[in-house]
């Protein structure tokens, strides 16, 4: 499960464990999948019940897993899920025993490039990851405050209360992971900032106490107050950022920073993480160990829960329940941004009542469709929850239908909602991506759910709440992105096996320099050509760049007005802008929601550029210039080459067919390093505007006294103007191009690099060998068999 990396900081408090609760160790990073191709669906199908509560053991109150004696008719339903697990597991025992051979055989060989090329085959042999179905696929809840993301969660894990759940108000105050394992015990890890990451924080909230003209008692102060005192106790808020710096915490702080709770049922767990969950920012009493608990909230990043496997969704998903607002704490803003940016699938959660009546998921998409640019994101969909909420005597009367019962009037207003919401995504969605897009075409955008009726059915089916309508989407996207990983590490294994079988009787050495030579001198020049290839092909956003920073400096004077000046009835917002400013002009506000000066600066050269960055960047096939035709090109024309080189340089096949592959492999890890410089390169506008508004923010976040806000105000909106008269938007430009420039010479690099390795190996004088390779016939034989069970698969 990935997640921030965290320093062990220190104390104030004494390292206590709170009410016997184990500490843990910061978990590792994942990695992300790329997309696969494709593979055959029967033998990648995910166990997935549909029944319900009712057909598999839940009930209303219930919150206990399956039971077990339903394992077996999971077994039984999807026997080539087993199959293929074995399969799994047979090829990556094969890879860990050649790995282990071919390492114990180094210290026989003394010639360098006898050991380079060894080593060149162990870590290729490592580097495929046959357990593909633990690689994780990140899908983000993310909507507004008491949008009933955590109440929908419940449902499609089939747990009713697991994550605390609230009628009125918003109950998640930070954001929870939750993954399934092998393991049969129910967990949740509650991560703490560190000393230093909270330091930073209580700097910003000592700053929001500061009392002026306007002391008015607004939520951002009282949020602060309530978070020092919290940690130091009763009028820990009058006293200064040094004072409290000496003061000694209140609350039990483990040394790790990190709280593990380990129960047996799902009951247990979620009593016991519930009031580390739960939004404090209103406390309600309890008893005197919830108390102790609660008054941790502060300190919460952000929680990991693992449970066993289930029917319910695939091994490897793990849902991520974003707030819908972020954090004042920059840490926890981070993490937030972060999570969203992994997502391969996020869902954009609002009510009924909100849908129908605000602009509030217009927000929140806009959001979740900046990770089409700048993350990881393949899919997104507007979910509705609460669609069981209506009034049938209203809809009668709105409609002039005197005789439509509920049931008929919660999925008629149901289809009229998809059909006016898929609309809106559609026109959203082609803003930012080329029409052609999957997602853009893709028949279900939009989603209708009821989570009360999952569990109560007192009006609609099972099926009409469309929660497994959900999980199946699940289901498709996951066999979508896993089907053919399996089959593609067992091909690539066995070219390498291919080749190392034959090795050792590799001759003609007096020729091997001149036939290395003779391919580096091509592939240098087709790298060459290709860097020319992806200058041409950024040429397209060029021109939306610079209509972009026209638009903008028309119309930042508008912008930074709509920030400043608020519509009587936002008492309190002073000591928002204050957060602002603090914050760097990004603040997450529970009131005002999501505030970025800094991205809003910067809005009219994205909407400028977003159809030909998306279409740049797009990783689908196109008869348009992309990054990615750019690379298919270029290892095209190199696998050509091999093939023309093969005939006359008289090279073996294994040798042909290895540097075939490693081209595949090579090209592969080029458009893994462009996503991942995407997010960076498309964040790198409001990140310069951001960089050259820095002293205004302090500035303004400095001010005290009398007409505090008005001076504020005054240094916002003259400082923007002046950043804008010296070129900031010329800049944010110039910052784009810069790294697009850099990545380009970053594929190149490592194209270089790659290819010059691969060279090496394979022409390196294996006729000269001053040891002997390890006897691998065994691995490559259990290799071949599973090659030959997915192909036989694939053709059923």
């Amino acid at each position: 499960m990935a997640s921030s990396t965290r320093g062990a900081g220190g104390s104030h408090g004494a390292s206590v464990p709170l009410l016997g609760a184990t500490t843990c160790a910061p978990p590792s990073h994942d990695s992300t999948l790329l997309p696969a191709r494709v593979v055959p669906a029967q033998y990648f199908s995910i166990p997935m019940a549909e029944g319900g509560p009712a057909a598999h053991g839940g009930g209303d109150d219930s919150l206990e897993e399956i039971p077990r004696k339903k394992k077996k008719y999971k077994r039984d339903r999807h026997p080539e899920d087993g199959e293929c697990k074995k399969l799994q597991n047979e090829l990556k025992a094969a890879l860990e025993e050649s790995s282990r051979k071919l390492l114990q055989s180094l210290p026989e060989h003394r010639l360098p490039e006898t050991r380079n090329g060894i080593q060149y085959l162990k870590n290729r042999l490592m580097g495929l990851k046959p357990d593909i179905l633990l690689d994780p696929i990140h899908i983000g809840l993310f909507g507004s405050t008491g949008a009933g993301k955590s109440t929908l969660l419940n449902a499609i894990i089939d747990k009713k209360f697991f994550l605390p759940v609230s009628g009125s108000e918003a109950c998640t105050s930070c954001v929870v992971q939750i993954n399934t394992s092998r393991g049969k015990q129910h967990e949740a890890k509650i991560h703490l900032l560190t000393d230093e990451e909270w330091k930073d924080e209580l700097k910003g909230l000592v700053e929001l106490m500061d009392l002026d003209e306007d002391s008015e008692d607004d939520h951002e102060r009282s949020e602060a107050a309530l978070k020092i005192s919290a940690i130091y106790g009763k009028e820990a808020e009058t006293k200064s950022y040094e004072e409290l710096c000496r003061m000694k915490p209140v609350v039990s702080i483990p040394l790790s920073r990190c709280i593990l709770l380990k129960e047996t049922t799902a009951k247990d767990l979620s009593d016991k993480m519930g009031p580390y969950i739960r939004n404090q920012s209103s406390p309600k009493p309890g008893t005197s160990k919830e108390e102790d608990i609660m008054q941790l909230w502060p300190l919460i990043k952000n929680v990991e829960v693992t449970v066993p496997n289930s029917q319910m969704i695939p091994e490897g998903v793990i849902f991520v329940d974003i707030p819908g607002t972020g954090d004042f704490n920059t840490k926890r803003d981070e993490m937030w941004k972060e999570n969203i940016n992994k997502c391969s699938i996020i869902w954009v959660v609002n009510s009924f009542e909100r849908i129908l009546g605000g602009k509030t998921h217009q927000m929140l998409l806009n959001e979740g469709m900046k990770a089409f640019q700048s993350g990881m994101c393949r899919d997104i969909s507007l979910v509705v929850t609460k669609s069981d909420e209506l009034d049938p005597e209203e809809y009668r009367k709105e409609t002039n239908r005197d005789h439509i019962n509920k049931h008929d009037a919660i999925l008629e207003r149901n289809e009229t909602v998809k059909q006016e919401k898929s609309q809106m995504m559609k026109k959203t969605l082609m803003k930012k991506l080329p029409s052609d897009s999957e997602v853009v075409c893709k028949p279900d955008l939009v989603y209708t759910v009821s989570a009360r009726e999952y569990w109560q059915g007192k009006t609609l089916s099972k099926e009409e709440t469309e929660v497994p309508k959900l999980r199946e989407h699940i289901r498709r996207f996951y066999t979508e992105q896993k089907r053919n990983k399996l089959l593609n590490y067992t091909t690539e294994a066995m070219v390498i096996f291919s080749l190392i079988t034959t090795l050792p009787s590799k001759t003609h050495a007096q020729s091997l320099l001149a036939k290395k030579n003779y391919l580096k001198d091509f592939i240098t020049q087709k790298i060459a050509d290709l860097e020319n290839d992806i200058k041409k092909c950024f040429i397209p956003i060029e021109q939306p760049l610079r209509e972009g920073v026209d638009e903008a400096k028309k119309s930042y004077k508008k912008t930074i007005s709509n920030f400043l000046k608020r519509n009587h009835g936002h008492q309190g917002y002073h000591r928002t802008l204050k957060a602002v400013c603090l914050k760097k002009g990004v603040y997450a506000s529970r009131t005002f929601f999501r505030i970025d000066i800094n991205d809003a600066l910067a809005q009219p050269i994205y909407r400028k550029i977003d159809l030909s960055f998306g279409e740049v960047f797009r990783l689908q096939m196109s008869t348009r210039s992309t990054l990615k035709i750019c690379l298919d090109t270029f290892k095209n024309a190199v696998q050509q080459k091999l093939q023309e080189s093969g005939i006359k340089l008289e090279a073996d096949n294994d040798q042909l067919n290895f540097l075939k592959q490693e081209t595949d492999f090579i090209v592969g890890e080029a458009e893994k390093l462009i996503l991942q410089r995407k997010a960076e390169i498309y964040q790198s506008l409001a990140a310069s505007i951001q960089n050259d508004l820095l002293l205004c923010y302090e500035e303004a976040a400095m001010v005290r006294g009398s007409q505090a806000f008005q001076r504020m105000q005054t240094i916002l909106s003259n400082g923007v103007e002046r950043e804008v008269e010296r070129g900031m938007f010329e800049r944010a430009e110039e910052s784009m191009r810069g790294h697009l420039q850099v990545m380009q010479k970053q594929i190149t690099k490592k194209l270089e690099e790659d290819f010059s390795s691969v060279l090496s190996f394979v022409f390196s004088p294996w006729d000269q060998l001053d040891g002997k390779l390890p006897d691998l016939q065994s691995e490559f034989s259990t290799i071949s068999n599973i090659h030959k069970a997915l192909q036989s698969a694939k053709v059923a």
